[in-house]
């Protein structure tokens, strides 16, 4: 039944991997989108919310109506990041098999694991479900377009305040989460985010010669001496909820700073501390990332720029308000200007929702114990997903990685694991998980 589930997902993903579904493409995008709803239509019966396909970029919002007194949401994305084919043992956007070393045999192609294989496969797995009645719930979907840029148009359709989602008891995002072959993670909630850039204009007009440094003001200097108050972008820290001190316990007991060390690609950590003090640092920081900074014009020697900018993006933990932080910041960047595209809040979900219970359970029941996290120290909107779900839960086996890199990767061994999972954890929490109107 796995071999053939897997030929069903690589032959969807095949499909699916040569639609180059990125930000700024906006005829690939709804392809896509309408691939993804004319399957759901074919193989699953579903009703497509044709408000959903209205969005832009359109979401995939689906439903099956199965009867139940209980309702699981589905969520997923079939956006992509752009790739080029420098570096690439296939086409990133044609895929295919390929053994790599150390792993075996993978299939490699841009979304392998981020995340329209992810999608291919939970998909394939509920039609099975779905034809063997084996899953107690109706089933809502959401897979929206637009994950790598900030879910936007997903946040406002969950948000409001006639929102066509129906209630749900659990929201479930089947994902490959053996990162790094290690222990898949369980998260309850993760960091809101904030994300724009810092720019200083506060110089000519057009470039000049350096000499005039003296008496002309340098925007690189004013956007320098500004990012130095911000003490390497640590912008203060909450109190580890009490509810959540025994999950970091237990959390620093079984985690592996090496492992963490190589699974990042990195040599060592920038703060000192025991492991539990780091893993408290990372959940509960409010922490300002610079990912680029550049000056106008951007090559000039012995030259006064016009401006210089910082990108930026901006993680807090849930309960910090990010208007808040966003305007204690405005003020200390001042006279450098910020200029904020996109934020939202974190949020997180109770360790005792049933739901969660199921998830580690789901675990268990395969062999595997998971690592389980307060909340994610990546961003995802949960706080919107808490409008219409009790919990929204991250969850998989399956061996993946490179994500928004060369030549992305699913094992097929970690696909087999993802399907077989899959079918395990959708019933479980189907049968974990409270009746419509009864208190959870």
């Amino acid at each position: 039944m796995i071999a053939a589930q897997r030929a069903a997902t690589l032959a969807l993903l095949s499909d699916w991997i040569a639609i180059p579904s990125i930000a700024g493409d906006p005829a690939a995008l709804r392809r896509m989108a309408r691939d993804v709803a004319g399957w759901l239509r074919r193989h699953l019966g579903a009703t497509i919310i044709e408000a959903g396909l209205r969005c832009q970029p359109p979401i995939v919002h689906a439903r099956i109506d199965r009867g139940h007194d209980r309702t699981i949401l589905l969520y997923n994305m079939y956006d992509v990041m752009p790739a080029t084919p420098q570096g690439w043992s296939v086409p990133p956007f044609v895929g295919g098999e390929v053994t790599v070393p150390g792993l075996g045999a993978c299939y490699v192609g841009r979304g392998a694991e981020n995340n329209k294989g992810p999608l291919a496969g939970m998909l394939v797995a509920l039609q099975a479900l779905l034809a063997a009645d084996a899953i107690g719930a109706n089933i809502e979907l959401l897979i929206e377009g637009e994950e790598e840029v900030g879910s936007a148009a997903l946040r406002a359709y969950l948000r409001a305040p006639a929102t066509l989602v129906r209630r749900c008891q659990a929201a479930l995002f089947p994902s490959f989460c053996e990162y790094g072959g290690g222990r898949p993670r369980v998260y309850l909630g993760s960091k809101g985010i904030a994300h724009g850039v810092i720019h200083a204009a506060c110089g000519p007009s057009r470039p000049i010669h350096s000499s005039n440094a003296p008496w002309i003001a340098n925007p690189a200097w004013t956007l320098a001496c500004a990012l130095a108050r911000l003490d390497g972008g640590r912008l203060g820290r909450i109190a580890m909820p009490d509810d959540a001190a025994d999950i970091l316990t237990s959390l620093a007991a079984g985690f592996d700073p090496e492992a963490e060390l190589r699974f990042r690609h990195s040599a060592d950590f920038a703060i000192p501390g025991t492991t539990a003090e780091r893993l408290a640092a990372v959940l509960t920081t409010s922490s300002l990332n610079l990912a680029s900074l550049h000056t106008t014009p951007a090559d000039a020697r012995a030259a006064i720029p016009t401006s210089a900018s910082a990108n930026f993006d901006l993680r807090l933990p849930p309960g910090v308000d990010p208007d808040a932080v966003l305007a204690a910041l405005r003020a200390a960047l001042a006279p450098a200007e910020l200029r904020v595209h996109d934020a939202y809040p974190g949020h997180r979900f109770a360790a005792t929702d049933p739901a969660v219970a199921a998830l580690c359970d789901s675990y268990a029941a395969a062999g595997v114990t998971p690592q389980v996290w307060p909340w994610a120290i990546g961003a995802m909107p949960a706080y919107a997903f808490a409008n219409v779900a009790d919990s929204f839960l991250i969850g998989g086996l399956g061996h993946a990685g490179h994500a928004h890199g060369v030549d992305e990767f699913v094992t097929l061994a970690g696909l087999d694991r993802f399907l077989g999972f899959v079918a395990a954890w959708l019933p479980a929490t189907a049968r974990a998980i409270p009746p419509a109107g009864a208190a959870s």
